[in-house]
């Protein structure tokens, strides 16, 4: 299959194979209707690259920007390797590889709980630095002796930050790398994916500042009427108990240089919609080797919770670390598994369809997670996979 260049009366450019035309006729009509948008759209299907899509002010197909949480999905392909080589055990207790955290009643909690949102572990009562989020190394024992929010295993509730954190100390305890050299040794560097944890200075002049959202009369209406509890699990689990910042200006905004440099794994992923892609075409083996085998992307891909959320109070679904498609959020397939970012990003793998999707918009889109354009332009694409 070969690309086609997209027509110039198109409002995007790059690239669009044929059969996926309705999908880049999706994404300029919402260039049309929103002159503040912009962004990048990558699909590989099979072991092509379909879709490879830029709009908008700001950004080429190249550049680099933040991608908030969507990162989380990245940093659990790096963490499934282990998974895969038998060097982790989703069924083992978290203490087994980290004996220090089984203070305070977490001395049986499994690792595929500890890494679905169901520990209760979501901050600690201090409240974390800034510079132990940006070094787990900080996060770690404070974590470990911090009695968790509710006993873990009876309910969910979303760990922005301190998953991330986890994650991390589990890769150091079994491999004792960090896990941005995990993910720069296994992952990264041999496939030459466009997408970093941990920027290097040498790319910083591909990098572009995420925008702020500027929100419609509705869209503020709306956040006023759902807005978060200023000192409840949610502003806990954010560490910012009473704070009113943003989170494109927020200690841990990819926008700051020091974010960038050290990736963290909740929050600090800079790329391009083609990396975000190639990372989850890599997990699958869309793209000629076998990153991690088909009993770990089943196993992790599995969804471990579904309802509403503890911390953030409305319906979500996850595996282990990944995002999975429920009503709400009709990403992909029964089988795909993925993550969103606050800013908007989306990238997700879907077995069924033998895809892999990565989407990010310059602009923060609200009210926060996927964009809504992202699901649509999901669907658009499984359609046209479906028609070929």
């Amino acid at each position: 299959m070969s690309a086609v260049t997209a027509p110039a009366k198109s409002q995007s450019t790059g690239t669009v194979a044929p059969g996926f035309e309705d999908v880049q006729a999706q994404f300029d009509a919402y260039l049309a209707e929103d002159l503040n948008y912009s962004a990048q759209l990558a699909v590989y299907w099979k072991d092509h690259l379909v879709v490879d899509l830029v709009g908008g002010d700001g950004l080429e197909r190249d550049t680099l920007t933040g991608t908030f949480s969507a990162t989380k999905g990245v940093a659990a392909i790096a963490l499934a390797t282990l998974v895969s080589s038998g060097q982790l055990d989703l069924d083992q207790t978290v203490v087994h590889y980290w004996p220090e955290f089984g203070a305070n009643g977490k001395e049986r909690v499994l690792v595929r709980e500890l890494l679905s949102h169901q520990a209760g572990l979501i901050n600690v009562d201090a409240g974390l630095e800034t510079a132990d989020i940006l070094d787990s190394r900080r996060a770690a024992p404070k974590l470990a002796t911090q009695r968790p929010y509710w006993r873990p295993g009876s309910s969910f509730g979303y760990h922005g930050l301190t998953i991330g954190s986890v994650i991390e100390e589990l890769v150091r305890r079994i491999t004792g790398l960090t896990l941005q050299e995990l993910y720069e040794n296994t992952v990264r560097a041999p496939r030459d994916i466009d997408f970093w944890l941990g920027l290097p200075e040498s790319e910083e002049d591909r990098f572009e500042a995420v925008r702020p959202a500027q929100p419609t009369t509705e869209q503020l209406e709306i956040m006023s009427a759902s807005q978060m509890s200023p000192d409840g699990l949610g502003a806990l689990m954010f560490n910012g108990v009473n704070s009113l910042v943003p989170p494109n200006l927020g200690p841990y905004s990819p926008n700051r240089r020091e974010v960038r440099a050290a990736g963290p794994a909740a929050v600090g992923g800079i790329g391009s919609a083609r990396g975000l892609a190639q990372v989850y075409a890599a997990a699958i083996g869309l793209t000629g080797d076998t990153l991690v085998d088909s009993d770990t992307v089943a196993a992790m891909g599995q969804q471990q919770v579904w309802g509403v959320d503890r911390v953030l109070n409305f319906p979500a679904s996850f595996g282990v670390v990944f995002m999975k498609p429920h009503p709400g959020s009709d990403f992909g397939s029964y089988q795909a598994f993925g993550h969103d970012g606050a800013g908007g990003a989306l990238g997700y793998a879907d077995p069924l369809y033998g895809i892999s999707f990565g989407y990010i918009p310059l602009q923060m889109q609200l009210p926060g997670g996927a964009d809504a354009r992202a699901i649509h332009l999901s669907q658009t694409v499984r359609a046209a996979v479906r028609q070929s």
